[in-house]
């Protein structure tokens, strides 16, 4: 436990380092030699490296890691693409409110992103995809899915909502802000994801401890013998 914990805060003084330090202190005292918008992209960077490297060092070859690449991929070029630095705060929202849109779209058509999450980590842990995914679609764990996915579509609308409150209120000189109450805002919510996630494990074992104990005493009847 003690190890575990000093692993998290760990990783969150790096999520703080690369997501928020940095890039508030390359914004900060670049902006003058750069201009906003130079300064701005600059910003971005350290996230980047960063995120390309737990990428690489957790082998994240699945469906969780695919995503995570990919929208990186897809924010950069939409950052290079945006020309000035309120644009691009702009083209954020608009990129936030569409994979929230997506969110919503996979939560109708009962498609879970998270229960897609759960199963890549299945993986890693020995579990084959095929007998996760049944588990985790039946009646009484899937429904933790759909809250989860809800979590996932509050998250998205507040992080915009933050930044058009900002950003409408105190123009582009509140970008330093954005990325610390943005970074705040997410480990808010990461810990309701973590939370819940952990609770649904507890929810998984029961689940199928209950039905062992239902195969065994199956296993167990005697066998009636009429004569």
């Amino acid at each position: 436990m003690a190890n575990n914990s000093q692993s998290n805060k760990y990783l969150i003084l790096l999520d703080l380092l690369f997501y928020a330090a940095l890039p508030y202190a390359i914004w900060k005292f670049g902006r003058e030699p750069f201009g906003d918008y130079v300064a701005m992209l600059l910003s971005t960077v350290p996230g980047i490296i960063y995120t390309v490297y737990r990428f690489a060092k957790d082998r994240q070859f699945n469906v969780t890691g695919l995503f995570i690449l990919g929208s990186m991929l897809i924010g950069t070029t939409v950052d290079l693409l945006s020309g000035s630095a309120e644009q691009m705060i702009w083209n954020n929202v608009y990129l936030g409110l569409f994979y929230t849109f997506l969110y919503v779209i996979l939560f109708i058509i009962k498609k879970p992103f998270p229960l897609y999450v759960a199963i890549d980590f299945a993986y890693l842990q020995g579990y084959a995809r095929k007998d996760s995914k049944t588990l985790f679609f039946q009646k009484g764990i899937f429904g933790w899915f759909q809250l989860i996915q809800l979590v996932f579509i509050v998250r998205g609308l507040v992080m915009a909502g933050i930044t058009v409150f900002l950003l409408r209120k105190y123009g582009i000189d509140s970008y330093g802000d954005m990325l610390i109450y943005k970074r705040v805002a997410s480990w808010v919510f990461s810990g309701i994801l973590t939370g819940m996630f952990f609770y649904i494990s507890v929810v998984i074992q029961k689940y199928t401890k209950r039905l062992q104990e239902m195969n065994e005493q199956k296993i167990q009847e005697p066998e009636i013998v009429t004569e």
